[in-house]
């Protein structure tokens, strides 16, 4: 498996969650041994100069907290992307690091339906307006070569033309949504055939005051004999004990109860964040 994000110029420079995430790539719990970051860079983001946006000339350049290697490929020119998502892949499978790819194009009609780009960025969309496609750039190419053929190239534009238009034609028909279908895993536990949810009630989880018991005085005895425990360590597992035996319990031993419960019926439970492995809390 091979984890691909897809991201914005002015998100991957602007959203703290990115930087976040490349500095957890290469933990060793939470790695994912190499994700492919792939940024569709347009220049502009919303509507914002570049260098109104950040402070450094590339988008991309937070990545290289983490010495990722960054490739920035002309999107007009599908071949050499096409070079560049292979080296990446190489290069990911090879050394399980993060890669990333920025794709430095532009964006031809603004940033949605109610955008006009023209009104913030006139210069930059009068240099848009006389690009010539990159589909029809490539396609001249292609025929100009002899690789394919005028007819050939027409031909699948309007086989492609054609399912957008079948698609388009059936959904006019459609009267019923089916959540299930836009489910990564549909849970049978929680989705009904239609995939509607189930009854959103919790079943019984109450365990006998014995199994409780038996989970604090575990959680208050040192596994190992003869074992010297610091003596402010040794403190806290007596108080714990105490609890116990007085039928008593604070947060931190109803947390231990819950997790040791669970644990009793062979389910696996990991804990992660600051103060998971001194168990502070």
């Amino acid at each position: 498996v091979m984890s691909i994000l897809l991201h914005g110029d002015a998100a991957f420079a602007g959203q703290g969650v990115v930087y976040e995430t490349f500095h957890l790539s290469d933990l060793p719990s939470y790695t994912t041994n190499g994700t492919i970051h792939v940024v569709v860079n347009n220049q502009i983001g919303f509507t914002t100069d570049p260098r109104m946006a950040r402070s450094s000339p590339y988008p991309t350049d937070v990545a290289r907290v983490v010495n990722a290697p960054i490739f920035h490929v002309n999107a007009d020119d599908p071949e050499a992307v096409m070079y560049v998502c292979s080296v990446a892949a190489e290069w990911r499978n090879t050394f399980n690091k993060d890669v990333v790819v920025d794709l430095v194009c532009y964006r031809r009609r603004g940033h949605n339906e109610m955008d006009e780009p023209m009104f913030t960025q006139p210069l930059m969309y009068k240099q848009i307006h006389k690009q010539v496609p990159v589909l029809k750039k490539y396609a001249d190419k292609l025929i100009a070569d002899g690789t394919v053929t005028l007819q050939e190239f027409e031909e699948e534009i309007a086989k492609y033309d054609r399912i957008c238009e079948e698609a388009y034609t059936r959904s006019k028909d459609k009267k019923l949504l089916h959540i299930k279908h836009w489910l990564d895993s549909p849970w049978p536990g929680f989705f009904n055939a239609d995939g509607e949810p189930k009854s959103m009630s919790c079943p019984p989880t109450g365990i006998s005051e014995e199994m409780l018991t038996h989970i604090g005085n575990v959680a208050s005895s040192v596994p190992v004999e003869d074992f010297k425990i610091h003596s402010g360590l040794s403190r806290i597992l007596k108080a714990r004990s105490e609890m116990t035996k007085n039928r008593f319990v604070d947060w931190a031993l109803a947390e231990y109860m819950a997790f040791g419960s669970v644990l009793k019926e062979g389910i696996h439970v990991r804990l992660s964040g600051q103060d998971v492995e001194r168990g502070t809390f």
